[in-house]
């Protein structure tokens, strides 16, 4: 029998989605304008792909933990401990997991300082060919390193505080790190050159602050939800090897990404210079809608699935999972067409400033509209993969994501010459795709099947509605460019917000014509946020 949203598991996830949704805005908005920072600085060459590189070695790692494998493992066995095990145990587990982390950490990241210079030939062997660009590198990543560590004992606080309902300050620790990157950044880069160090050392070190600032801007609410550290070693108990056995394949599992973005970072290295960061502006600004919904939806989530996973609740947990993927095709679906339709007057606005310039902004542009295609998938493997962690099956992520890493290396090998960097980011678009595509198929397979019918009918709805959505703002915006004839920065941000002010309420009034459930749970939650602003628990 197949389930349908159940109304109390769609509430609560909009409910909590919410609260973090709102959080995550905040720290996606802080940064793109640390974005735009680097932009201005630093453009697009040497400098700024030094820096991705060097700051991706452990954001690739950090991806793994704070919102890959350490979370969904720690979060699927906390939550469990706390409604069977009892206060003390479920205490004991989290001192027992932050001190193991640490330490284990903490050796990754002296490994990672002694062979920094060999990942980063395999990562970008062809930086080789600029002179100092591997040195500069290098340097950048032995300041970056212990980012890791921060990072991710952050994200296990954050697991703890989710599973004790709190989900409005973890989210919003993000903020944090995006102002200590910003201001502690920008303060190193302008004291740099008086040490003999170029400016964009001073950004590395603005990194590392703000790493320090997401993790102990939790710790108040750590203390408040019952937590005292204790320090607790013991590498043989139950839920600490619960843990690491649902982490190994759950690096494997949720890494399908992050093992793309390894590779692509060698691809891309092969490519013009300017390449790598080109790819990671557009997809730092793919981050803004992953972060607010898809992540957000993710989060607000885990728990309630885990919960009835642990409980045996199968229909609920099939409930939780459509309706969660419904919320998240909801806001991504428009969110792709807006970004391919609209991609070069929103880098040019955000941008297009100091060094960056035109010719930054039309190969950043190609590259948004290429990731964009694949961004509803982005969102969607974020709530599929934890289903299967909840229900302790770990192999066909696995399996995904290997396949998802084959497709990705053969795609952009053949196309690589042709395409250059959009190779790249259509590759990427199109391997998630299939990633999502096949474990949806497999859950459904080993739930019993879930509400595919109504899901599918909620794709078709938001695709047609998005498209003509992504229509009305790419004819709107070009005639309004027209009336108004060259524009300025004023000007360039006053026609965006009236093409958004204008296709946003179109999008949303012909999904309400077409009876979507969810749309109707995310809009009362919206209504009472708006109408009466509750205490945030913290």
């Amino acid at each position: 029998m197949e389930s349908r949203p159940s109304p109390s598991s769609t509430t609560q996830v909009a409910k909590s989605a919410g609260s973090v949704g709102v959080a995550v805005f905040c720290s996606r908005i802080l940064g793109l304008i640390r974005e735009q920072v680097l932009a201005v600085m630093f453009g697009a060459g040497f400098a700024m792909d030094a820096f991705v590189v060097a700051f991706r070695i452990p954001n690739l790692l950090r991806d793994l933990f704070a919102e890959g494998a350490l979370s969904t493992a720690f979060v699927t066995v906390f939550t469990d401990y706390d409604q069977n095990k009892g206060r003390a145990a479920t205490w004991r587990l989290a001192n027992n997991v932050l001190l193991a982390l640490t330490l284990l950490l903490g050796l990754i990241t002296l490994l990672g300082l002694f062979f920094s210079e060999e990942i980063i030939r395999i990562m970008a062997p062809d930086f080789g060919k600029v002179p100092g660009k591997i040195a500069l590198t290098q340097l950048l990543t032995n300041i970056m390193f212990p980012f890791l560590v921060l990072i991710s004992v952050a994200a296990v606080i954050m697991g703890i505080l989710n599973t004790r309902g709190v989900f409005f300050v973890p989210a919003m620790a993000s903020t944090f790190f995006n102002v200590g990157s910003i201001v502690g950044g920008v303060g190193f880069a302008w004291l740099a050159p008086s040490f003999g160090q170029p400016p964009i050392v001073g950004m590395a070190m603005g990194t590392l602050i703000g790493g320090f600032l997401q993790m102990a801007i939790q710790m108040p609410s750590l203390k408040r939800a019952g937590f005292e550290w204790r320090p607790n070693l013991n590498l043989g108990d139950e839920g600490l090897r619960r843990i690491m056995i649902l982490m190994i394949p759950a690096v494997i599992g949720l890494s399908a990404t992050q093992i793309n973005v390894f590779i692509n970072t060698n691809f891309a290295a092969r490519c013009a210079e300017g390449s790598v960061s080109w790819l990671n502006y557009a997809f730092r600004l793919m981050q803004f809608p992953i972060g607010m919904f898809g992540v957000a939806i993710s989060i607000a989530a885990l728990p309630v699935i885990s919960r009835q996973a642990a409980q045996g609740d199968t229909q609920g947990l099939k409930a939780t999972y459509v309706s969660s993927l419904v919320m998240a095709f909801l806001l991504t679906v428009p969110a792709s067409f807006g970004l391919a339709f609209l991609a070069q007057p929103i880098i040019r606005l955000i941008f297009e400033h100091g060094r960056f310039n035109a010719a930054d902004t039309v190969h950043t542009a190609e590259a948004l509209a290429f990731y964009a295609v694949g961004l509803f998938a982005y969102s969607s493997v974020k709530i599929t993969v934890p289903v299967f962690y909840a229900l302790k099956d770990t192999k066909y992520p696995v399996l995904a994501s290997f396949l998802a890493v084959a497709a990705n290396i053969l795609i952009v090998s053949q196309t690589l010459d042709i395409f250059q960097h959009r190779a790249i980011a259509l590759s990427t678009s199109v391997t998630m795709i299939f990633n999502f595509v096949f474990l949806s198929a497999v859950l459904y397979r080993k739930v019993g099947g879930y509400d595919l019918a109504y899901l599918v009918r909620s794709l078709l709805k938001i695709t047609l509605a998005s498209l003509a959505m992504g229509a009305l703002a790419y004819y709107f915006y070009r005639g309004l460019g027209e009336f108004w004839g060259r524009q300025n920065l004023i000007s360039q941000a006053a026609t965006l917000i009236i093409v958004i002010a204008v296709a946003v309420p179109f999008y949303f009034t012909v999904i309400r014509l077409l009876g979507i459930r969810e749309f109707g749970e995310v809009l009362d939650k919206l209504k009472g946020k708006l109408l009466k602003t509750p205490p945030v628990s913290d």
